[in-house]
Protein backbone atom coordinates (compact mmCIF):
# COMPACT_ATOMS: atom_id res chain seq x y z
CA UNK A 1 0.00 0.00 0.00
CA UNK A 2 2.65 2.39 0.92
CA UNK A 3 4.49 1.58 -2.63
CA UNK A 4 1.23 2.73 -4.18
CA UNK A 5 1.04 5.70 -2.34
CA UNK A 6 4.79 6.89 -2.85
CA UNK A 7 4.49 5.96 -6.47
CA UNK A 8 1.57 8.29 -7.35
CA UNK A 9 2.85 11.41 -4.65
CA UNK A 10 6.27 11.02 -5.89
CA UNK A 11 6.64 9.49 -9.43
CA UNK A 12 3.90 10.79 -11.00
CA UNK A 13 3.74 14.36 -10.04
CA UNK A 14 4.48 17.08 -11.74
CA UNK A 15 6.74 18.62 -8.98
CA UNK A 16 8.15 15.77 -8.40
CA UNK A 17 11.34 18.25 -8.19
CA UNK A 18 10.15 20.17 -5.15
CA UNK A 19 11.53 19.29 -1.83
CA UNK A 20 9.08 20.75 0.65
CA UNK A 21 6.21 18.68 -1.73
CA UNK A 22 7.85 15.73 -1.21
CA UNK A 23 8.43 16.13 3.07
CA UNK A 24 4.32 17.52 2.60
CA UNK A 25 3.24 14.32 0.84
CA UNK A 26 5.47 11.58 2.87
CA UNK A 27 4.16 12.93 6.39
CA UNK A 28 0.49 12.95 4.97
CA UNK A 29 1.11 8.72 3.89
CA UNK A 30 2.95 8.20 7.18
CA UNK A 31 0.09 9.78 8.84
CA UNK A 32 -2.82 8.14 6.50
CA UNK A 33 -0.81 4.64 6.67
CA UNK A 34 -0.24 4.87 10.90
CA UNK A 35 -4.50 5.72 11.09
CA UNK A 36 -5.19 3.04 8.71
CA UNK A 37 -3.21 0.64 11.20
CA UNK A 38 -4.57 1.88 14.22
CA UNK A 39 -8.44 1.24 12.82
CA UNK A 40 -7.24 -1.89 11.25
CA UNK A 41 -5.91 -3.44 14.94
CA UNK A 42 -9.16 -2.77 16.89
CA UNK A 43 -9.30 -5.36 19.62
CA UNK A 44 -12.68 -7.10 19.82
CA UNK A 45 -14.58 -7.13 22.95
CA UNK A 46 -15.40 -11.13 24.22
CA UNK A 47 -18.31 -12.20 23.60
CA UNK A 48 -20.73 -13.49 26.07
CA UNK A 49 -20.46 -17.49 24.87
CA UNK A 50 -16.80 -16.85 25.27
CA UNK A 51 -17.47 -15.38 29.17
CA UNK A 52 -19.56 -18.49 29.81
CA UNK A 53 -17.06 -21.38 28.09
CA UNK A 54 -14.07 -19.67 29.77
CA UNK A 55 -15.60 -18.85 33.03
CA UNK A 56 -15.52 -21.87 35.04
CA UNK A 57 -14.61 -25.83 35.24
CA UNK A 58 -17.25 -27.92 33.40
CA UNK A 59 -17.73 -31.08 34.91
CA UNK A 60 -19.69 -34.07 32.80
CA UNK A 61 -22.89 -34.96 33.20
CA UNK A 62 -23.76 -37.51 30.53
CA UNK A 63 -21.67 -38.57 27.39
CA UNK A 64 -24.08 -40.16 24.88
CA UNK A 65 -22.78 -41.87 21.47
CA UNK A 66 -26.16 -42.82 19.32
CA UNK A 67 -28.30 -42.40 22.34
CA UNK A 68 -26.64 -44.31 24.37
CA UNK A 69 -24.39 -43.94 27.52
CA UNK A 70 -20.57 -44.54 25.96
CA UNK A 71 -18.40 -42.47 29.23
CA UNK A 72 -18.34 -45.50 31.08
CA UNK A 73 -15.41 -47.87 31.82
CA UNK A 74 -13.63 -49.01 28.14
CA UNK A 75 -16.77 -47.08 26.16
CA UNK A 76 -16.22 -44.71 23.45
CA UNK A 77 -16.40 -41.51 25.68
CA UNK A 78 -14.57 -42.31 28.67
CA UNK A 79 -11.84 -40.59 28.23
CA UNK A 80 -14.14 -37.44 28.11
CA UNK A 81 -15.65 -38.01 31.53
CA UNK A 82 -14.79 -35.88 34.40
CA UNK A 83 -13.94 -31.58 33.78
CA UNK A 84 -12.86 -29.98 31.16
CA UNK A 85 -11.57 -26.50 31.03
CA UNK A 86 -11.52 -24.07 28.30
CA UNK A 87 -8.86 -21.77 29.27
CA UNK A 88 -8.64 -17.95 27.41
CA UNK A 89 -5.05 -18.95 25.70
CA UNK A 90 -6.81 -21.03 23.39
CA UNK A 91 -5.88 -24.27 25.26
CA UNK A 92 -7.67 -26.69 27.53
CA UNK A 93 -8.19 -29.74 28.79
CA UNK A 94 -10.87 -32.38 28.11
CA UNK A 95 -11.60 -35.12 30.60
CA UNK A 96 -7.78 -36.70 29.97
CA UNK A 97 -7.54 -35.10 26.88
CA UNK A 98 -5.26 -31.77 26.44
CA UNK A 99 -5.33 -29.33 23.01
CA UNK A 100 -6.38 -26.06 21.72
CA UNK A 101 -10.07 -24.57 21.20
CA UNK A 102 -11.13 -22.08 19.18
CA UNK A 103 -14.96 -20.88 19.24
CA UNK A 104 -16.48 -20.38 15.18
CA UNK A 105 -19.11 -19.48 12.79
CA UNK A 106 -20.73 -16.93 15.39
CA UNK A 107 -19.68 -18.52 18.60
CA UNK A 108 -22.51 -21.92 17.32
CA UNK A 109 -19.32 -24.32 17.21
CA UNK A 110 -16.64 -25.15 19.29
CA UNK A 111 -13.43 -26.63 17.42
CA UNK A 112 -11.11 -28.97 19.77
CA UNK A 113 -8.32 -30.31 18.35
CA UNK A 114 -5.65 -33.07 20.73
CA UNK A 115 -2.76 -35.13 19.66
CA UNK A 116 -4.38 -37.97 20.52
CA UNK A 117 -7.44 -37.84 19.19
CA UNK A 118 -7.30 -38.61 15.72
CA UNK A 119 -9.65 -35.70 13.69
CA UNK A 120 -9.93 -31.92 14.70
CA UNK A 121 -13.66 -32.17 16.70
CA UNK A 122 -16.45 -29.81 15.52
CA UNK A 123 -18.81 -29.30 17.84
CA UNK A 124 -22.32 -27.32 17.45
CA UNK A 125 -23.29 -25.98 20.53
CA UNK A 126 -26.70 -26.54 21.25
CA UNK A 127 -27.05 -25.12 24.80
CA UNK A 128 -24.32 -22.55 26.44
CA UNK A 129 -25.29 -21.09 29.64
CA UNK A 130 -23.53 -19.90 32.62
CA UNK A 131 -23.94 -23.30 34.09
CA UNK A 132 -24.69 -25.73 31.39
CA UNK A 133 -23.19 -26.67 28.38
CA UNK A 134 -24.32 -29.27 26.00
CA UNK A 135 -22.75 -30.09 22.73
CA UNK A 136 -23.32 -32.39 19.70
CA UNK A 137 -20.47 -33.84 17.19
CA UNK A 138 -20.38 -36.84 14.64
CA UNK A 139 -17.48 -39.02 15.01
CA UNK A 140 -16.05 -41.21 11.77
CA UNK A 141 -17.47 -44.72 12.38
CA UNK A 142 -15.09 -47.17 11.84
CA UNK A 143 -17.19 -50.02 11.06
CA UNK A 144 -19.74 -48.93 8.73
CA UNK A 145 -18.58 -45.45 7.72
CA UNK A 146 -21.44 -44.78 5.53
CA UNK A 147 -23.05 -43.99 9.30
CA UNK A 148 -21.27 -41.80 11.66
CA UNK A 149 -21.09 -42.11 15.39
CA UNK A 150 -23.57 -39.48 16.57
CA UNK A 151 -22.00 -37.97 20.25
CA UNK A 152 -23.72 -35.44 22.98
CA UNK A 153 -22.11 -34.32 25.52
CA UNK A 154 -23.36 -32.69 28.60
CA UNK A 155 -21.81 -30.31 31.44
CA UNK A 156 -22.65 -28.44 34.48
CA UNK A 157 -20.68 -25.80 35.53
CA UNK A 158 -18.47 -26.88 38.52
Amino acid sequence: MFLVLYESFFVNCPCKNSKPYKMKNLVLCIMLVSCLNFVSCKKEEPTERYNFLTGVSWLSDSLLANGEEAGGEGQLLEKFKGEANFFKNGTGVFGTYTGTWTLAYDDTQILIKADSIAIRLTTQIVELTATSLKITTEYPNLIVPSEPIMIRMTFNSK
